[in-house]
This record gives structure tokens, C-alpha cells and sequence, in this order.
């Protein structure tokens, strides 16, 4: 059993190279007025195939987004809380 969980382990080793590393980025958020805003942020975030995190600090008005920069691009993620009523634009 130990022999072959070690083999396997092996086989594997050179797809996890493959694995991208994930990228951060913080988006400035318009139009959050009420404390429901931030809600559908995130959700609007979380809905985009890529995230697999999307932090909202209602009182900076921003989105710190997790994603993997193979699947999805700042620009979508721009798109998405845009097209949820809350324009963005990434932080420089």
C-alpha cells in the first residue's frame, strides 16, 4: 500500500506544475450604499468561473478577488460587479 501511494505521488509530482498559481487583486466598487451592496458583490464575484475567493470591505469600497489568471482576467471580474450594478475598476 505505502509502495504504491509512492508511486502515485510520483506520477503525479509534474502536474502540479501545471497548477496555476493564484492571483490577487483588489477592484475599487462604486455604488455600495447600503450594507446589503457588499452582499451582491460577492456574489456577483463568486459567480465568475476562476474565483475561489472574494473579500468585500464595504467601508473602502473595494474587492479583494482571488482567481486563477488562466481561467479568468481582471477585465471579467470588472464586468461582473458592472453588470451587477456596481462599476469597478482595478486598483494600480
Amino acid at each position: 500500500m505505502r509502495n504504491s501511494l509512492a508511486t502515485l505521488m510520483v506520477a503525479l509530482a509534474p502536474f502540479a506544475a501545471l497548477a496555476a498559481t493564484p492571483k490577487t487583486t483588489v477592484l475599487d466598487v462604486q455604488n455600495m450604499t447600503c450594507n446589503l451592496c457588499p452582499v451582491t458583490v460577492k456574489k456577483s464575484l463568486e459567480h465568475v468561473p476562476g474565483v475561489s475567493q472574494a473579500r468585500i470591505d464595504f467601508e473602502k469600497k473595494t474587492a479583494t478577488v482571488t482567481f486563477d489568471a488562466d481561467k479568468v482576467t481582471a477585465a471579467t471580474l470588472v464586468k461582473a460587479t458592472t453588470d451587477a450594478g456596481y462599476p469597478s475598476t482595478v486598483r494600480k
